[in-house]
């Protein structure tokens, strides 16, 4: 995989900022808009990697301290994220006819929050790219921020540190130390899972209504 997105190269790269490069990824993973880093992976491994079971890096901090400090990034992450949405986010999503910031995204974001409820913000924290977006979503669609700031703070935990600690206790079984790789590729497949369930069901919908149209009668010409 490229350099950026393999977690211990990651990590290496910023020398003895270990901590603080992690705490930056997570950071800019959760909120400013670059979904394309290895969020769930990168915990793992700094969980993996506190249990001094990682023969590529070095400890480089407490269990406890990453339990504290990753959560707060991801939160303060979000936070920003939202903060871009509601100040900026009508203007970013402001046509229909734009690659990647509809419009029709926040009108059916806003509809899926309103029937999912708040839950929506915890769930799209375990979701690749999804955990990226959804702050900035969330602000533009003008989601209450008191319920919004509730429920970041229960999902950056729920992530930062349940992902964490999860590295933290497989690391100390020998199967999964030795298949860390393996353990890598799992995280991501069952990460991007309910992004391809998401996509099945849009294209299975798509085609469904163009069966629908083929099958209604055309209109007959005038006599």
């Amino acid at each position: 995989m490229p350099g950026f997105l393999d977690p211990v190269n990651l990590l290496n790269s910023f020398g003895t900022w270990v901590l603080l490069g992690l705490l930056v990824v997570v950071f800019i993973e959760s909120g400013l808009l670059f979904p394309l880093l290895p969020g769930d992976s990168l915990l793992f491994t700094a969980g993996l990697i506190a249990a001094s079971k990682s023969a590529e890096i070095e400890p480089f901090a407490p269990i406890g301290v990453l339990l504290v400090l990753i959560p707060i990034a991801a939160i303060i992450g979000d936070q920003v994220g939202y903060l871009i949405g509601s100040r900026g986010g009508t203007a970013l999503f402001k046509s229909d006819d734009a690659k990647i910031f509809k419009k029709s995204y926040i009108d059916e974001s806003h509809a899926f929050f309103e029937k999912h409820g708040p839950i929506t913000i915890v769930l799209a924290r375990f979701v690749p790219i999804v955990r990226t977006y959804a702050p900035l979503v969330a602000g533009a669609a003008k989601m209450k921020y008191s319920v919004f700031l509730t429920y970041n703070i229960i999902g950056g935990v729920l992530w930062g540190a349940g992902v964490t600690m999860l590295g933290y206790l497989l690391g100390q079984i020998a199967i999964v130390r030795d298949n860390v790789d393996l353990i890598f590729l799992l995280i991501v497949a069952v990460s991007v899972l309910p992004i391809v369930w998401e996509v099945f069901k849009r294209y299975r919908s798509g085609r469904a209504a163009n069966a629908d149209s083929a099958d209604e009668p055309a209109d007959r010409p005038a006599a």
